[in-house]
């Protein structure tokens, strides 16, 4: 269970419902029945092993998000997918209730065993360890999408292009449904524009002349990702995204997104009951990202 707020609604709620259903509790702390329902919803998000995520929005503390949902009495319980709002519940339902509620659109799946792919410690990991245990994992178990990610992210952080493309090939097709591969493809497409000739001085030429050459700009930005310069890249999609937040069918936001999903690092093995720590650069970059699209 997460507490959201304005600074992080965007990636935990918006983002993360791309990949997973997104079971929002709208409460208050001096609301009694909301105190009932939190725990049956916690222990559900326990029954489901992952099937959704859990967030909470305080509605008194947070009354831009709790207006931009409609919400008029507490509890409310908006279910998210795709960052959109597709159903939802008002009032303590008892716990029979809401599952009948969670089992129209979610299937409960099997708590997952420890993950194989965190480490010790992310920032101090051996590439080249980490690329052959990477390597391991999808040859014995090529349907581990997560697996598949961080290995063809590394191939791609190591120069190797070519065996990156090799190993992306057999989930090509899935960019429309796993957000992840969605980014591998947008730094694929990144590199390739970067090898027909485009130059950071042809783009602040134009941007010079016309700060409001959004194409100039993201041009900009898409070779600072091809150098992974992220957050100077970032920067730059910040530009446009302050000036037109829906530019080119909001092409500047979702390409943001993809940076930050390439940025951040993988789970670091921690105690149990312990959540991993948020990375500084993509904690800082998720709010700014927040700050812009909700002003």
């Amino acid at each position: 269970m997460i507490d959201v707020t304005i600074e992080n609604f965007e990636p935990e709620v918006m983002a993360a419902s791309q990949d997973q259903p997104v079971l929002v509790d709208f409460w208050a702390p001096w609301c009694g029945p909301c105190k009932a329902l939190g725990p049956i919803l916690e222990k559900l998000e326990t029954d489901y092993g992952g099937a959704f995520k859990l967030v909470k929005i305080n509605s008194d503390e947070e009354q831009q998000l709790a207006g931009a949902f409609g919400i008029r009495s507490i509890p409310t319980v908006v279910l998210l997918k795709n960052g959109q709002p597709v159903d939802g519940f008002m009032g303590a339902l008892p716990a029979g209730k809401v599952r009948e509620f969670l089992d129209k659109h979610i299937e409960a799946q099997a708590l997952e065993e420890e993950d194989p792919l965190a480490v010790e410690e992310p920032a101090a990991a051996d590439p080249a360890s980490r690329l052959e245990t990477l390597q391991h994992v999808v040859a014995t178990d090529p349907a581990n999408d997560d697996a598949r990610f961080e290995y063809v992210k590394a191939l791609l952080l190591a120069g190797r292009k070519d065996d990156a493309r090799r190993a992306f090939e057999p989930v090509a097709d899935k960019t429309m449904a796993v957000r992840k591969f969605d980014a591998l493809a947008r730094w694929f497409g990144v590199l390739d524009f970067a090898g027909q000739g485009a130059t950071l001085a042809d783009a602040d030429a134009k941007i010079a002349a016309n700060k409001r050459d959004f194409q100039a700009r993201f041009d900009r930005a898409r070779l600072l990702l091809a150098q992974q310069q992220w957050t100077a890249a970032m920067d730059e999609l910040l530009e446009i995204l302050m000036r037109d937040k829906a530019w080119s069918e909001d092409l500047a936001r979702k390409t943001y997104i993809a940076i930050l999903d390439l940025i951040e690092p993988p789970k670091a093995k921690v105690a149990d009951g312990q959540i991993p720590p948020d990375d500084p650069t993509v904690a800082t970059y998720r709010r700014r990202l927040s700050s812009v699209v909700l002003s």
